[in-house]
């Protein structure tokens, strides 16, 4: 049995959430007690909840639910990239998380897939490298955006004219090398977008309820020409 589908069998075994001892489980898989233990300790270490330990027996905390990891060779390949481009381009926790998710699944590749993953020697370079404060930002964006909460900004302009300004944050783009943030301004009550990269501060004002012509949706729809892939009307700050 290769080790990929030994894992998901252990745990398919571990999810009812009752204690099973590691000869239990060794019985059942047809292993030994000694895989079983190296295996618990390999999913401990990629971060699923397993709680227990060696001569007591195991189970999974509540709340926990894998699905099946159905990836291509293709697919892996491709994740690999982008995980790379996002440790290049994106935001501190983006870039932590694709790293350990990447870690996560290469973990229980087969060893084919694995090799051909690992051949591409794919790196993410750039000329002009998102600073610290940059990627803090977006990580602040990020999580304003999934809350939602309003946001204060300090902002300066291509000009270099400063702003404040209180915005509901709705979406991020990226353009290759800038990271804009698209927003509901409520200085200007119209969408605007915001260069990430001349965000000075960006502080949190609390949770808002979105209104039906201030979403995302509605700025697409309004704002967007989706043929030509361009703004039909000023939008940038």
């Amino acid at each position: 049995m290769r080790r990929v589908d030994r894992l998901f069998r252990l745990i398919d075994r571990l999810r009812p959430g009752k204690l099973t001892t590691a000869r239990a489980l060794a019985e059942a898989m047809e292993v030994s007690e000694r895989t079983i233990y190296r295996d618990i300790a390999h999913l401990q270490g990629s971060g699923v909840p397993i709680d227990g330990e060696a001569g007591l027996g195991y189970m999974m905390r509540d709340g926990y639910n894998l699905p099946p990891l159905m990836f291509t060779e293709e697919e892996i390949v491709a994740l690999g990239v982008g995980a790379r481009m996002l440790q290049t381009w994106g935001g501190t926790s983006m870039a932590r998380g694709a790293g350990s998710a990447l870690d996560k699944i290469t973990a229980v590749l087969p060893d084919a897939t694995r090799t051909r993953a690992e051949r591409l020697r794919f790196e993410a370079w750039t000329t002009n490298p998102l600073d610290t404060r940059t990627r803090a930002t977006i990580d602040t964006v990020e999580a304003a955006i999934q809350a939602p909460e309003r946001l204060a900004i300090d902002y300066r302009d291509d000009k270099g004219a400063a702003t404040e300004r209180i915005l509901r944050p709705l979406g991020l783009w990226f353009w290759g090398s800038v990271w804009t943030l698209v927003a509901w301004c409520e200085l200007r009550q119209a969408f605007r977008m915001f260069r990430l990269d001349r965000i000075l501060d960006a502080r949190s004002l609390g949770s808002f309820i979105p209104e039906p012509d201030q979403t995302l949706e509605h700025f697409y729809e309004t704002q967007f020409d989706q043929n030509h892939r361009s703004m039909r009307g000023p939008c940038r700050e």
